[in-house]
């Protein structure tokens, strides 16, 4: 029953809300550390497991509450239960420091280096904002060269939004191909293969980064040129403005202005 269940919520992750493979295997995982029936857990219970989490990071034990408050939300709303019995805890607060990025002089050496396809990927991180699940899924179909805008289609949330295109970038993407814009075939891989590639890829260039450093670097350009921060936080598809201030505190532009920042 313990498992049909965790399995039922796990699929409505997936289905429902469009959570990536990698966040549903992630609140898979943290459950097998709760070893209590999740609709027989008690307050203590709960709390029990949360003291036992004590000397992980505070990155993980925020993701691992979340991913427990995730399925009791569930379970109330349909019906598997009637209370939260981790409604006592509370969550570690996050560490506020700004972004560390990508450097100018690394990411030169980066698009001067890779293979074409990492190439025209690590140009959308750097110049469009995009996370590696969306560069891997753009599409050539989304990429509107007169107008000079990127859709990026069902990204983290499921949510779509417009980034500018800016000719640095389409010079990388370029030459235009059939299918999609990284693989440059009908066929792509998903973010978390094309994620792993690019990380042993730049480490093999003396790059020590992982892909998620090159959306830094287009936050950080772009509030650091005036952009403002609600336009950053659009342009990025951040839910909240909390997490696109790491960047700093910035004012408001255009697509066109983040665009013209990033390519600095």
């Amino acid at each position: 029953m313990v498992t049909i269940i965790l399995d039922d919520w796990l699929d409505w992750l997936a289905r429902d809300q469009a959570k990536s493979p990698h966040t549903v295997a992630t609140y898979a995982r943290t459950w097998r550390t709760v070893p209590v029936d999740p609709l027989a857990a008690t307050v203590d219970d709960m709390e029990a497991w949360w003291t036992s989490r004590i000397g992980k990071s505070v990155g993980t034990r925020r993701n691992e509450l979340a991913g427990v408050r995730s399925f009791y939300r569930w379970a109330i709303r349909y019906g598997h239960t009637n209370e939260d019995p981790t409604r006592r805890i509370t969550p570690p607060k996050a560490p506020q420091r700004l972004s560390e990025h990508v450097g100018r002089e690394e990411l030169l050496r980066l698009l001067e280096g890779l293979p074409d396809d990492l190439r025209r990927a690590t140009a959308l991180g750097a110049y469009a904002g995009l996370r590696v699940s969306e560069a891997a899924a753009l599409h050539w179909h989304d990429v509107d060269r007169e107008l000079h805008r990127v859709h990026v289609r069902q990204g983290k949330g499921g949510k779509d939004r417009m980034v500018g295109l800016p000719a640095v970038l389409l010079d990388h993407l370029l030459p235009e191909r059939r299918g999609y814009v990284v693989s440059g075939e009908a066929e792509t891989v998903t973010g978390h293969t094309l994620g792993r590639r690019w990380t042993v890829a730049a480490n093999g260039l003396g790059v020590e980064a992982t892909f998620h450093k090159l959306r830094h670097r287009f936050g950080t350009m772009a509030v650091a040129a005036g952009v403002p921060l609600t336009s950053v936080q659009r342009a990025m598809g951040h839910s909240s403005p909390a997490t696109t201030a790491i960047y700093v505190a910035a004012s408001d532009t255009d697509l066109d202005l983040i665009a013209a920042a990033v390519t600095r």
